[in-house]
């Protein structure tokens, strides 16, 4: 055979190989890498996806923790508040009730003062009995000059 038989040979084997390839080898390998392809572009987009949800889930959380801030501090700033009039009032009932004691004292006082002046106006008026008793060297009879110590109580 020659040169030239055997190129043509050549060719028409290589023809048909590459008539068989493209018709039954080709086309599966082509549909696998369109899918293969396919789920790379879907991944990709989930992934795209779940970057965006994650990047939205980040904002709700910081918004959550700032409201969650913010009402913390409302709540301690209100507990501050209670706790601040608790005092105020705890000190006005403590001034109410030290006036009403300090005024229950001096009630207390000037009734013991009135009493201590009776006693005393009945002691001097005893003493001056006594004293003009000795004065006349006789007895003074209490109940014939009790008005005349009643006057002397008054008077004193």
């Amino acid at each position: 055979m020659s040169i030239t038989g055997t190129l043509i040979v050549q060719m028409i084997v290589f023809l048909i190989l590459v008539g068989f390839t493209m018709k039954y080898v080709w086309p599966p390998i082509a549909k696998a890498l369109d899918d293969r392809a396919a789920k790379i572009a879907e991944g990709l987009a989930a992934a795209d996806k779940a970057k965006s949800e994650l990047s939205a889930a980040n904002k709700r959380v910081e918004a959550e923790l700032g409201q969650a801030r913010n009402e913390s501090a409302q709540r301690l700033a209100d507990a501050e508040r209670r706790a601040q009039a608790i005092v105020e009032e705890a000190k006005a009932r403590a001034t109410e009730e030290g006036n009403k004691i300090v005024a229950a004292a001096r009630v207390e006082a000037d009734q013991q003062a009135v009493k201590a002046r009776e006693a005393l106006r009945e002691q001097v008026a005893a003493l001056a009995v006594k004293g003009a008793e000795q004065i006349l060297r006789k007895e003074v009879n209490a109940g014939v000059h009790a008005d005349l110590l009643a006057r002397l109580q008054t008077e004193l």
